[in-house]
């Protein structure tokens, strides 16, 4: 069920749900656009929303910035304000701390407040995680480079850069379950695992065959920690199980029908799967018990490539029976709220 959409200042490539209580209905969204001519350039903001089931998409703030290639929330809800880490064309990392703000209190509004920005490398900044900590960031890099930021109050400290890949390194995901294991996928169709703990950190594993085209995503199951899923150029979402970390399985996969750029994991109900598959809309997926995927939902009402995709948090806090999903398309730069219908269990 549609609820609203909004055109973004650009191209938009990143939507995310605040998930710490009393902001689940905060949501930012990212633009990367290149601007082409005599002097080309890449330019991106951070647009923050409230968001409702009820009065749709209220805009609360814009952020300029450089372009924009992806960002994400802390994880850990013991710090005193929720914090957002992005990463830009420039090789930058910054964050942005969320507080209410007076002016939109009655939309449940906040704001971001620049918290510091650190020039991590001259290659340009693709991806991020935050570690379960809050404490850490790895970052991934075009030039085939891997960093970790640490962070101490405003202050970010690059603590580890090392050659990972060959080519861009599109997703690094930290091991929530063991956080000295950092996974990263690349264009060099490589699906890589690292021990932290060593300096440089060490191989643990690279699969060099499974995926056919470029790594684009990495998600590890909330609540099993023998699972984690990657999204490729290949079109194909694939279940690893990493019992044995060192020798991972690829147990089943499911082509999407485009590349899939995006994935994550329901906040509730870890069976099931919000992917963005680039040139083949917006999926959700269910993971039985017995490995069997299938397709239960599709989202079909954006017209350009999808790539920005997020699950509203719980909805318990604003009484609101049904949670949102937030999706974007990059080249006509819109945004869309909406409802799944087709969430009951199997």
């Amino acid at each position: 069920m549609d609820i609203a959409d909004y055109k973004l200042d650009g191209r938009a490539d990143v939507v995310e749900f605040c998930p710490h209580h009393p902001y689940h209905n905060v949501l930012a969204a990212a633009t990367y656009t290149l601007h082409e001519g005599d002097k080309p350039h890449r330019s991106g903001s951070i647009s923050l929303f409230s968001a409702c089931s009820v009065t749709g998409l209220q805009l609360l703030q814009v952020v300029q910035t450089m372009g924009i290639f992806d960002m994400k929330w802390n994880p850990n809800e013991r710090l005193l304000n929720p914090m957002l880490a992005q990463v830009d064309s420039d090789g930058c990392l910054s964050l942005y701390s969320l507080k209410s703000n007076e002016a939109t209190e009655a939309c449940g509004g906040a704001m971001l407040k620049p918290v510091g920005s650190e020039n991590i490398s001259s290659a340009m900044c693709l991806c991020l995680d935050w570690s379960p900590s809050s404490t850490s960031i790895s970052l991934g890099l075009s030039d085939g480079s891997v960093s970790m930021a640490t962070l101490a109050e405003s202050e970010i400290h690059v603590s580890q850069s090392w050659k990972a890949h060959d080519y861009e390194v599109w997703s690094t995901l930290i091991d929530y379950h063991q956080p000295q294991l950092l996974y990263t996928g690349s264009d060099d169709c490589r699906f890589c695992c690292w021990d932290l703990r060593d300096t440089p950190p060490n191989s643990v594993f690279r699969n060099t065959k499974s995926h056919k085209m470029g790594v684009c995503c990495i998600a590890k199951n909330p609540s099993n920690p023998n699972m984690v899923l990657t999204g490729s150029y290949d079109e194909s979402l694939r279940v690893w199980d990493v019992r044995s970390v060192s020798k991972p399985v690829d147990e089943c996969s499911i082509n999407l029908g485009g590349g899939v750029w995006r994935i994550k994991y329901h906040p509730d109900n870890p069976d099931l799967v919000l992917a963005a598959c680039m040139h083949n809309d917006f999926a959700i997926i269910r993971i039985g018990k017995n490995d069997d995927i299938t397709v239960i939902e599709k989202y079909k009402k954006h017209e350009s490539l999808a790539y920005g995709a997020d699950w509203q948090r719980s909805c318990r806090d604003r009484n609101e029976s049904s949670c949102l999903v937030a999706t974007c398309s990059f080249y006509d730069n819109t945004m869309r709220i909406w409802i799944p219908q087709n969430l009951s269990p199997a």
